[in-house]
């Protein structure tokens, strides 16, 4: 029959009956092998698979997105064409409840969304269940920073704890908004937030306009790569840092960890930077086929590794960390499994 492995058979004449058994289970096993892997190429041959982008074009996570897009599909079988799809909304929460609840889990289609999406049904209203994504892995992991425009009222983040400025955010759950709410909330940053903007790179342009002073969770490689002009120029304040470790090329600016004083401030800094570990995360739809969720994650693996793939990032000027679909299920477990007082108090600190 098509798409189907020849059949196997043991001699029941020169075995006794266990020995049998194992027998034709080893030979079962094996023939399944090429069937499953004949399976997903004849899936994929000749199709589409869309790569969902929870922000609009420009910013960072677009990078990332596109430059997946681009190295994914020649390591998957049957080689499919890999098609971005700008989806933003509610700092990507959109995208997540799409790709989670709407789109087909036959793994034709994936996605990239805030990192902040893995903890948000934990501390927001977001109606999902993180450990239930098909994770396919990240890119890298990252360091979120707080910036402001070169000429506002606040440069330091000293500064920032007495005299007000305002930051952009693109809705609850994404990093502009948490980052800035934990500042506020949890270290007394005077902060006013304007929310809304589709993403980052609508942020950035709004603070050179002079509509806001600046924003925070701003990710170290998109500073880099997408705004080097602010670097260049000095056109920004880097007030403080977040991330699991300090960006090296940062070692002057404080990190949230060092401004972490008290056991209350340290357990929900520890929750938050879950996502740093996790940075640019990219997820197919809970419970797509195991033979296509092994290759994607395989192809995952195989293409942020692939010399190509690392060349571009370079001329792109973004960093690349990978970290594996196990690694990202790990971190989600533990936050999950964290104690439920620490999570209340961080829900309680990310409340507008």
């Amino acid at each position: 029959m098509a798409g189907r492995s020849r059949a196997f058979t043991v001699d029941r004449r020169v075995c006794g009956r266990a020995l049998c058994a194992l027998a034709g289970l080893l030979l079962a096993a094996v023939a399944a092998q090429p069937a499953s892997s004949a399976g997903v190429e004849d899936f994929y041959k000749g199709k589409t698979v869309s790569l969902l982008i929870g922000y609009s074009v420009g910013g960072g996570y677009d990078t990332y997105g596109r430059l997946v897009a681009r190295h994914l599909g020649k390591h998957i079988p049957g080689n499919p064409t890999i098609v971005p799809q700008n989806m933003s909304g509610a700092g990507s929460l959109k995208a997540a409840n799409y790709l989670y609840s709407v789109a087909p889990k036959d793994g034709s289609v994936i996605g990239t969304f805030s990192r902040s999406q893995g903890i948000a049904p934990l501390i927001d209203k977001a109606e999902f269940d993180s450990t239930k994504f098909t994770w396919l892995g990240s890119v890298t992991d990252e360091v979120s920073l707080c910036v402001t425009r070169h000429d506002a009222p606040v440069k330091t983040f000293g500064e920032l704890l007495v005299t007000p400025a305002t930051f952009g955010g693109e809705g609850a759950g994404s990093d502009p908004n948490i980052f800035a709410l934990l500042y506020r909330n949890v270290f007394g940053a005077k902060i006013k937030i304007v929310t809304g903007y589709p993403g980052t790179n609508e942020i950035q342009l709004a603070a050179e306009r002079g509509e806001v002073d600046g924003l925070c969770g701003l990710s170290w490689s998109t500073l880099k790569g997408r705004y080097p002009h602010w670097l260049q120029e000095k056109k920004a304040n880097i007030l403080v840092q977040a991330g699991i470790k300090k960006q090296p090329e940062l070692p002057d600016v404080p990190s949230a960890s060092e401004l972490a004083k008290e056991p209350d401030q340290r357990q929900i800094l520890n929750l938050l930077l879950i996502g740093q570990a996790m940075a640019r995360p990219f997820a197919a739809p809970p419970g797509i086929p195991p033979d296509r969720r092994a290759a994607l994650i395989a192809a995952f693996e195989r293409a942020t590794a692939d010399p190509e793939f690392l060349a571009e990032a370079e001329r792109l000027n973004v960093e690349v960390n990978a970290v594996s679909a196990d690694k990202l299920d790990a971190l989600l477990a533990a936050a999950y499994a964290m104690p439920k007082d620490v999570i209340a108090k961080a829900a309680k600190a990310m409340s507008d």
